[in-house]
C-alpha cells in the first residue's frame, strides 16, 4: 500500500467516525426532555420474571389473558389454545431489560397528550399491562402510551411525516409520577388474541398421494406418483381425460407449508361452518403418514374452516440389505432409529391439532378444492372436414339429351384437272 492510498484511507475513516458521532448525537437529541433524573435506570427494577404467570393485556373495552399451566403458555380468549412460548419469553425479558431513555414531569391534565388518560377511549387509550403471579397477584403494572416518534429530514417509506416510531411513552402504576420514555415501540404488544398463538402446524412432507372427495362426486380426483420426486398422475383416467401438469402441480405442492389465522371456539356448530357437509382430502405420504382434512365453508373474511386428523404405520425394525457389512449395519440401524425417533415425535406433535378447527386462508386450501375438469389439460379441436354445399330447393329441368353427332367422312383431296388437247387443232 502507497502513502496515497494510506491517506485516502484515513481520510475515510475519519469521514465516517464524524459521521458516526453526528447520528449518535442526533438520536440522543431526539429524547430531550425537562427531567433526566430517570434517564439510565430500569423501567421495572427488581421485576421477578420467573414468577410471572399471567399476563393481562387491556385497551379500552378489549381484554387478553395469557396463562401460564405448568411449562406452557394459553391464550384464554381462545378457548385455552397454546400461545407462542417464544414471542412470550422474548416480551418478558425485553421489560425485565428496559431502560428509561428520558423522563417527563408532566401533570395529571396533559396525561391525555400522551395517550395515557384514564378517560382515553378506543384506539387513543392505553395500553395497560399487568404482570401477575399464580395467586393472581400483581407484580408489576405498566401503561403503554403514545409511540416516541423520531423525526427525520428527508422522507421515509415506511413513516409518516412526523417521523417513524423509535421508542414509546410509559407509565409505572405505582412507582414514580413521571412519564418514562423507553427507547422500543413495543409494538407487539396488542390486545387481539390470534396475535398471541402458537403458528406451528402440521406439514405434509414426502406426497405419495392427495384424494379429493367433493359433496359432488364427478367433481372428485385423485393423484398418484411412484417415487418421491415423479410426476403425478390422474388415478384411474376416464377415456379421453389427460391430466395437466401445471394446473395439478399447486395441488401437490398445497400443504408442505400450511398456516391458520386463527382458531374456532369448539362450540360452533357443525352447520355453521359447512362440517355437516365437507369436502374432505385424504393424503399419503412415503414416510407412512395419513392426513384427512375436512374442508368446511367459505367466511367473509376470505378463510375456510378446516378439521385435520393424522395417523402413521411406520416399520419398527428394518430390514437387513443383502451382504450387508457389519460395520455398515451399525451405521445404517442409528440412522433408521434416529428417523424412526423423528417420525414419532413429528405424529405426536400433529395429533394435538385434530380437537380444534381450525381458520385458513383461501390461498391454502384453493388449490385442492378444484374440481376434476379443472385439473385435466384442455382438448384439441379436430380439423373441420369439408363439407359439400347444401342442395338449394330449386325445381330440376327435365334432363335433355342432344341429338346424335353423324360421323364425318373424310375429306376428299383435290386433284388438279388434266386438260386433253383439243383435236381439232
Amino acid at each position: 500500500m502507497n502513502r496515497k492510498q494510506l491517506a485516502i484511507l484515513i481520510v475515510l475513516g475519519a469521514a465516517i467516525g464524524a459521521l458516526g458521532l453526528y447520528v449518535s448525537r442526533r438520536n440522543a437529541a431526539s429524547y430531550q426532555s425537562a427531567g433526566e433524573g430517570g434517564a439510565g435506570k430500569k423501567l421495572l427494577p427488581d421485576f421477578p420474571i420467573n414468577d410471572v404467570a399471567r399476563i393481562d393485556i387491556k385497551q379500552d373495552t378489549n381484554e387478553l389473558n395469557l396463562v401460564r399451566q405448568d411449562d406452557s403458555w394459553t391464550v384464554r380468549e381462545r378457548y385455552g389454545y397454546p400461545a407462542n412460548f417464544q414471542e412470550i419469553g422474548d416480551f418478558l425479558r425485553k421489560m425485565w431489560d428496559l431502560k428509561v431513555v428520558q423522563t417527563e414531569q408532566i401533570g395529571p391534565s396533559q396525561l391525555s397528550r400522551f395517550e395515557l388518560s384514564e378517560e382515553s377511549n378506543g384506539t387513543n387509550a392505553a395500553i395497560r399491562v399487568q404482570f401477575k403471579d399464580k395467586a393472581d397477584k400483581t407484580i408489576k403494572a405498566v401503561a403503554l402510551g403514545k409511540k416516541h416518534l423520531r423525526k427525520s429530514d428527508s422522507p421515509s417509506p415506511f413513516g409518516g411525516a412526523d417521523g417513524f416510531p423509535d421508542g414509546r411513552y410509559v407509565l409505572v402504576a405505582g412507582g414514580s409520577k413521571d412519564v418514562a420514555v423507553v427507547s422500543d415501540a413495543l409494538s407487539e404488544v396488542e390486545t387481539k388474541p390470534d396475535r398471541w398463538l402458537n403458528k406451528d402446524f402440521f406439514k405434509v412432507e414426502k406426497l405419495k398421494s392427495i384424494a379429493l372427495t367433493h359433496t359432488n362426486a364427478t367433481n372428485s380426483w385423485k393423484l398418484t406418483r411412484e417415487t418421491e420426486n415423479g410426476p403425478l398422475s390422474l388415478a384411474d383416467p376416464k377415456p379421453g381425460e389427460q391430466l395437466d401438469a401445471g394446473k395439478s402441480s399447486p395441488a401437490g405442492n398445497a400443504l408442505s407449508f400450511p398456516g391458520f389465522s386463527d382458531v374456532v371456539s369448539p362450540e360452533t356448530k357443525p352447520e355453521d361452518m359447512g362440517m355437516d357437509r365437507p369436502i374432505v382430502a385424504k393424503i399419503e405420504t412415503f414416510d407412512g403418514f395419513t392426513y384427512t382434512l375436512s374442508i368446511g365453508t367459505k367466511t367473509n373474511q376470505d378463510n375456510y374452516y378446516l378439521r385435520m386428523s393424522v395417523a402413521g404405520d411406520f416399520p419398527r425394525e428394518r430390514a437387513p440389505g443383502k451382504d450387508e457389512k457389519p460395520e455398515d449395519k451399525e451405521k445404517l440401524d442409528k440412522e433408521f432409529k434416529d428417523n424412526a425417533s423423528k417420525l414419532e415425535e413429528k405424529l405426536k406433535q400433529e395429533k394435538a391439532f385434530e380437537k380444534w378447527t381450525y381458520l385458513v386462508s383461501k390461498w391454502t386450501v384453493d388449490p385442492l378444492l378444484k374440481e376434476r375438469k379443472d385439473l385435466l389439460a384442455e382438448k384439441k379441436e379436430e380439423p373441420k372436414k369439408e363439407q359439400k354445399p347444401a342442395a338449394t330447393n330449386i325445381t330440376t329441368q327435365p334432363k335433355i339429351t342432344p341429338p346424335p353427332v353423324p360421323a364425318l367422312e373424310p375429306k376428299k383431296e383435290n386433284k388438279p384437272v388434266e386438260k386433253k388437247p383439243d383435236s381439232d387443232q
